[in-house]
C-alpha cells in the first residue's frame, strides 16, 4: 500500500508516494533523483549513505523513507556553496582524503554532524565518530587530517 511521504530534502519540499519499505536511502536516490548519497552495502555496516536528520548523521539505508515523513534531511548536494565546494570538502580535498571517492559523501556528512555538535574534536573523538566508515582505499589516515582541518576550517569563521 503506498504511503505519502513529505520529506524537506536540501531545502526543498518532497512530496511523494511510496511503499512502506522504501528506505530513506532509496527515497533519496531513486524519487528525488540526488545520487551523491551512495548506495554501499545497503544494511548498515558501511557509511556511504550517511545524511543529516533533523541535523543528525544518520545511515539513510537503515530508516524508512516513511520515519522521515515531515523531517528535514541534508545530504552532500546540499552542501554545495555559490563558488563550489564547502570548507569541510575543500579539507578533505586539501588532506587527500578522497581518493576513490565512493565513501566520501558519507564521511563528509558524518564530519558536518561531528563538528556541529563538537567544534574542536579529538582525534579519538574524530576516529570514533567514523567508526562504521568504511573505506576500500584505506585512506582512513588522510580522513582523519581532514576531519582536523574542516573543524580548524569552521572555527575561523566562529566569531
Amino acid at each position: 500500500m503506498p504511503y505519502a511521504v513529505n520529506i524537506k530534502i536540501n531545502g526543498y519540499q518532497f512530496s511523494e508516494e511510496c511503499n512502506e519499505n522504501t528506505t530513506l536511502l532509496d527515497f533519496i536516490r531513486e524519487r528525488v533523483k540526488l545520487t551523491g548519497t551512495k548506495k554501499g552495502c545497503d544494511n548498515g555496516d558501511c557509511g556511504a549513505c550517511t545524511v543529516l536528520l533533523d541535523g543528525k548523521a544518520i545511515l539513510s539505508c537503515m530508516l524508512l523513507a516513511v520515519q522521515a515523513d515531515g523531517h528535514e534531511v541534508l545530504t552532500i548536494e546540499g552542501l554545495t556553496e555559490e563558488n563550489g565546494l564547502n570548507k569541510i570538502q575543500k579539507s578533505f580535498v586539501k588532506a587527500g582524503a578522497i581518493q576513490c571517492g565512493y565513501c566520501t559523501p558519507g564521511m563528509v556528512m558524518a564530519t558536518l554532524g561531528l563538528l556541529a555538535e563538537n567544534h574542536d574534536p579529538t582525534e579519538e573523538e574524530i576516529r570514533k565518530a567514523l567508526v562504521g566508515h568504511l573505506c576500500r582505499c584505506s585512506g582512513y589516515e588522510n580522513i582523519v587530517n581532514g576531519v582536523k582541518l574542516a573543524a580548524k576550517a569552521l572555527s575561523e569563521l566562529k566569531i
